[in-house]
């Protein structure tokens, strides 16, 4: 089994899970700064590690008219102050090479989104950074078939390889997540992420993603209690105005809640 160091934070799936959480973008200079301050609160608390989570930019949106991010530049300096203020490992998402040669200075992960994990140049340039990469499992995508994407960027002679489940397309506007897939996904020696909020999204529903957000709950228990490295969440103050996923993230003044019980399980799970 395989364990992947970032900064001082080491995933493995035998060990105690660690929390990627933020909001699903940067909507402004304020908000992220607020939510990653209340999040470490948590985690100290409850003695959890932690990796800051935002996008500087959402690519990939069902509409001409939904919002996308602030400016670029702007963004990333967040990303940065951010990880270097609270002493913080931050992980964002890079669409295309160029940008991952850009933002890798900025940030100490980066994740390659679900709809591009077969996007063989942005692999490869995503492994030349030497950076920590997290590979979303696309929606349309056999777990086996993850092998794919790790071998593309191991010929990089990176191995610090992260996978995340984040659902499969089951028809139209429906996702489902089959918990084989992450026992698969661990079949590679690699550590596995369970997103449990994209995982609820219901996408492009009218025009937008809409999501069953009563289900991230029970999916982030059922995942943990197999035995993962991780747990992916996008946290907001107030999700029902958020300017991207409103749908599917998770309330912030709930997340110590939900901490607790899912740390309970995976203490559980991992004393055997």
């Amino acid at each position: 089994m395989k364990s992947v160091k970032l900064n001082s934070i080491e995933f493995n799936n035998n060990n105690n899970f660690v929390l990627i959480a933020g909001p699903c973008v940067i909507e402004n200079k304020e908000m992220p700064y607020a939510i990653v301050e209340e999040i470490l609160r948590i985690t100290q608390r409850l003695s959890i590690q932690y990796v800051f989570k935002a996008s500087y930019k959402k690519a990939n949106r069902t509409s001409l008219n939904s919002f996308t991010g602030i400016e670029f530049e702007e963004a990333i300096k967040i990303l940065d102050d951010i990880r270097k203020k609270y002493n913080v490992p931050v992980v964002t998402d890079i669409h295309t090479e160029k940008e991952a040669e850009i933002v890798k200075d900025y940030v100490d992960m980066l994740q390659i989104p679900a709809f591009l994990c077969r996007q063989t140049d942005l692999l490869l340039a995503a492994g030349n950074t030497e950076k920590v990469i997290n590979i979303k499992k696309g929606q349309f995508l056999a777990p086996e078939d993850m092998k794919y994407a790790i071998s593309k960027i191991e010929t990089t002679g990176n191995e610090k390889i992260l996978l995340t489940e984040r659902g499969t397309t089951f028809g139209y506007h429906n996702l489902v997540v089959d918990m084989r897939g992450l026992e698969i996904m661990k079949d590679t020696g690699y550590p596995v992420i369970m997103d449990a909020t994209h995982s609820v999204q219901i996408p492009s529903s009218g025009g937008v993603s809409g999501g069953l957000p009563r289900f991230i709950e029970p999916l982030a228990r059922a995942a943990v209690s197999l035995g993962i490295a991780g747990l992916f969440m996008e946290v907001h103050p107030e999700p029902a105005k958020a300017l991207s996923d409103a749908g599917s993230q998770f309330p912030l003044n709930e997340l110590e809640k939900l901490l607790k019980r899912i740390k309970q399980i995976d203490e559980l799970v991992k004393k055997f």
